[in-house]
């Protein structure tokens, strides 16, 4: 399947856990989260396009979605730009919509733009915390805040929602989440395995 000028990558999981969650929520919510999360892309795909970068794909995973751009250099200031483009699209299309009182469809914008303000990578948070603090201290220095705010945030969300898991009963929707916390505290504090882009201050 096309997108721009590469393609959209969709994987089995995804389908499976969206496929669940309508069976769940019904079909009209889950095509709201889609909107949102389409919203959201776009967001960033402007931004790179302004920028120069080409966009060769998109894949879409349990754990979210994840863009996929090249560019020769790009400046801290451009890629902050553009790592915040995606949550500033939703939290206007929430502010939006909340004037228009369409309140599920604000609350599903204004949501994923909470998550992905989190700072743990790849998340926008986390992108957005390594790169302002390599950009005033250097790339060693952001790095080392990205890891310890990572880490120590998705360890704290993995245990909140453990913690919830066990108060709802054992709530299978919590599992995918708790995973994903769990594999960014590890990857974050112990391995520390994200590479660096050259780029221009």
């Amino acid at each position: 399947m096309c997108l721009c000028n590469g393609r959209l990558r969709v994987s089995g999981g995804f389908c499976l856990l969206a496929a669940w969650f309508a069976q769940a929520n019904g079909w009209g919510l889950l095509w709201t989260v889609l909107w949102a999360a389409a919203v959201h892309e776009a967001g960033h795909w402007c931004v790179l396009r302004l920028l120069g970068a080409r966009v060769s794909g998109l894949r879409l995973t349990v754990f979210g979605a994840e863009m996929e751009a090249s560019w020769p250099r790009l400046t801290y200031g451009g890629e902050f730009a553009a790592v915040l483009a995606g949550p500033a699209a939703n939290l206007l299309c929430s502010m939006v919509l909340a004037a228009g009182k369409v309140w599920q469809a604000a609350g599903a914008h204004l949501v994923l733009c909470a998550f992905n303000l989190l700072p743990v990578r790849p998340l926008d948070g986390g992108r957005a915390l390594e790169l302002a603090v390599s950009w005033a201290f250097g790339p060693a220095a952001g790095d080392r805040a990205a890891r310890w705010a990572g880490g120590v945030t998705a360890l704290s969300l993995a245990a909140g929602l453990l913690c919830l898991l066990r108060r709802t009963g054992g709530s299978l929707w919590l599992l995918p989440a708790v995973f994903g916390a769990g594999a960014a505290a590890v990857r974050e504090l112990f391995t520390g395995s994200f590479s660096k882009k050259p780029r221009k201050k």
